[in-house]
Protein backbone atom coordinates (compact mmCIF):
# COMPACT_ATOMS: atom_id res chain seq x y z
CA UNK A 1 0.00 0.00 0.00
CA UNK A 2 1.77 3.09 -1.19
CA UNK A 3 -0.42 5.55 0.73
CA UNK A 4 0.04 4.06 4.20
CA UNK A 5 2.87 5.12 6.46
CA UNK A 6 5.73 2.68 6.58
CA UNK A 7 6.14 0.70 9.76
CA UNK A 8 9.57 1.38 11.13
CA UNK A 9 11.44 -0.33 13.89
CA UNK A 10 13.04 1.90 16.49
CA UNK A 11 16.73 2.54 15.98
CA UNK A 12 18.97 0.29 18.01
CA UNK A 13 20.76 2.63 20.43
CA UNK A 14 23.45 0.02 21.05
CA UNK A 15 24.89 0.70 17.60
CA UNK A 16 25.54 4.37 18.31
CA UNK A 17 26.73 6.51 21.19
CA UNK A 18 27.19 4.62 24.46
CA UNK A 19 26.39 1.27 22.87
CA UNK A 20 29.02 1.63 20.19
CA UNK A 21 31.58 2.81 22.76
CA UNK A 22 30.83 -0.18 24.98
CA UNK A 23 31.22 -2.57 22.04
CA UNK A 24 34.55 -0.95 21.09
CA UNK A 25 35.86 -1.36 24.65
CA UNK A 26 34.76 -5.00 24.72
CA UNK A 27 36.48 -5.60 21.39
CA UNK A 28 39.70 -3.95 22.62
CA UNK A 29 39.65 -6.02 25.83
CA UNK A 30 39.04 -9.17 23.76
CA UNK A 31 42.14 -8.50 21.66
CA UNK A 32 44.24 -7.46 24.67
CA UNK A 33 43.34 -10.47 26.82
CA UNK A 34 43.55 -13.05 24.05
CA UNK A 35 46.80 -11.71 22.60
CA UNK A 36 48.47 -11.53 26.00
CA UNK A 37 47.33 -14.96 27.12
CA UNK A 38 48.17 -16.72 23.87
CA UNK A 39 51.65 -15.16 23.83
CA UNK A 40 52.28 -16.11 27.47
CA UNK A 41 50.97 -19.66 26.96
CA UNK A 42 53.19 -20.19 23.91
CA UNK A 43 56.25 -18.39 25.31
CA UNK A 44 56.39 -19.76 28.86
CA UNK A 45 53.31 -21.63 30.02
CA UNK A 46 55.12 -23.37 32.88
CA UNK A 47 55.94 -20.09 34.62
CA UNK A 48 52.36 -19.24 35.64
CA UNK A 49 49.78 -21.52 34.01
CA UNK A 50 46.89 -20.41 36.25
CA UNK A 51 47.37 -16.72 35.42
CA UNK A 52 47.71 -17.39 31.69
CA UNK A 53 44.67 -19.64 31.59
CA UNK A 54 42.65 -17.07 33.55
CA UNK A 55 43.62 -14.41 31.00
CA UNK A 56 42.62 -16.77 28.18
CA UNK A 57 39.28 -17.38 29.91
CA UNK A 58 38.81 -13.61 30.33
CA UNK A 59 39.51 -13.08 26.62
CA UNK A 60 36.94 -15.70 25.68
CA UNK A 61 34.37 -14.10 28.00
CA UNK A 62 35.06 -10.69 26.44
CA UNK A 63 34.66 -12.21 22.97
CA UNK A 64 31.32 -13.81 23.87
CA UNK A 65 30.10 -10.54 25.42
CA UNK A 66 31.14 -8.62 22.30
CA UNK A 67 29.29 -11.00 20.01
CA UNK A 68 26.23 -10.85 22.27
CA UNK A 69 26.27 -7.06 22.22
CA UNK A 70 26.44 -6.77 18.43
CA UNK A 71 23.86 -9.46 17.68
CA UNK A 72 20.14 -8.60 17.83
CA UNK A 73 17.54 -10.69 19.61
CA UNK A 74 16.60 -12.20 22.94
CA UNK A 75 19.15 -15.01 22.81
CA UNK A 76 22.01 -12.59 22.13
CA UNK A 77 20.78 -10.39 24.99
CA UNK A 78 20.86 -13.37 27.37
CA UNK A 79 24.29 -14.44 26.12
CA UNK A 80 25.67 -10.92 26.62
CA UNK A 81 24.10 -10.61 30.08
CA UNK A 82 25.46 -14.00 31.15
CA UNK A 83 28.96 -13.32 29.81
CA UNK A 84 29.09 -9.88 31.43
CA UNK A 85 27.88 -11.31 34.76
CA UNK A 86 30.58 -14.00 34.61
CA UNK A 87 33.09 -11.27 33.79
CA UNK A 88 32.06 -9.23 36.84
CA UNK A 89 32.26 -12.25 39.11
CA UNK A 90 35.68 -13.15 37.67
CA UNK A 91 37.04 -9.65 38.23
CA UNK A 92 35.73 -9.56 41.79
CA UNK A 93 36.94 -13.05 42.75
CA UNK A 94 40.35 -12.91 41.03
CA UNK A 95 40.83 -9.29 42.09
CA UNK A 96 40.12 -10.11 45.72
CA UNK A 97 42.34 -13.21 45.71
CA UNK A 98 45.19 -11.24 44.14
CA UNK A 99 44.96 -8.59 46.86
CA UNK A 100 44.78 -11.15 49.67
CA UNK A 101 47.68 -13.31 48.44
CA UNK A 102 50.22 -11.16 46.61
CA UNK A 103 52.31 -14.21 45.67
CA UNK A 104 49.67 -15.68 43.37
CA UNK A 105 49.61 -12.81 40.88
CA UNK A 106 52.58 -10.46 41.26
CA UNK A 107 51.60 -6.97 40.23
CA UNK A 108 53.07 -5.81 36.93
CA UNK A 109 54.84 -9.04 36.22
CA UNK A 110 54.69 -11.74 33.64
CA UNK A 111 52.73 -13.92 36.07
CA UNK A 112 49.75 -11.61 36.40
CA UNK A 113 46.35 -11.87 34.76
CA UNK A 114 43.83 -9.47 33.23
CA UNK A 115 41.56 -9.57 36.29
CA UNK A 116 44.30 -9.40 38.97
CA UNK A 117 44.05 -6.37 41.25
CA UNK A 118 40.64 -5.67 39.69
CA UNK A 119 42.31 -4.97 36.36
CA UNK A 120 44.70 -2.33 37.66
CA UNK A 121 47.24 -3.11 34.90
CA UNK A 122 44.46 -2.29 32.42
CA UNK A 123 43.51 1.02 34.13
CA UNK A 124 40.67 -0.70 36.05
CA UNK A 125 38.74 -1.10 32.81
CA UNK A 126 38.09 -4.80 33.64
CA UNK A 127 36.28 -3.66 36.80
CA UNK A 128 34.32 -0.79 35.24
CA UNK A 129 33.39 -2.55 31.99
CA UNK A 130 31.03 -5.23 33.36
CA UNK A 131 29.29 -2.72 35.63
CA UNK A 132 28.72 -0.37 32.70
CA UNK A 133 27.79 -3.31 30.48
CA UNK A 134 25.12 -4.59 32.85
CA UNK A 135 23.72 -1.07 33.34
CA UNK A 136 23.63 -0.61 29.58
CA UNK A 137 21.87 -3.94 29.01
CA UNK A 138 19.35 -3.08 31.68
CA UNK A 139 18.60 0.27 30.04
CA UNK A 140 18.31 -1.29 26.57
CA UNK A 141 16.46 -4.50 27.46
CA UNK A 142 13.39 -3.60 25.37
CA UNK A 143 15.47 -2.67 22.33
CA UNK A 144 17.55 -5.85 22.51
CA UNK A 145 14.60 -8.17 22.94
CA UNK A 146 12.41 -6.71 20.20
CA UNK A 147 12.69 -8.78 17.06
Amino acid sequence: MSGSPATTRPARPRTSGPGRTLIVFYFIMTIAALARSLFEIVAHFGTAPVAYLLSLFAGIVYLIATIGLVTPGRTAFRVAATAITIELLGVLVVGTISVIDLRLFPFSGDRSTVWAYYGLEYLLIPLALPILGLLFLRSQRRVFTEA
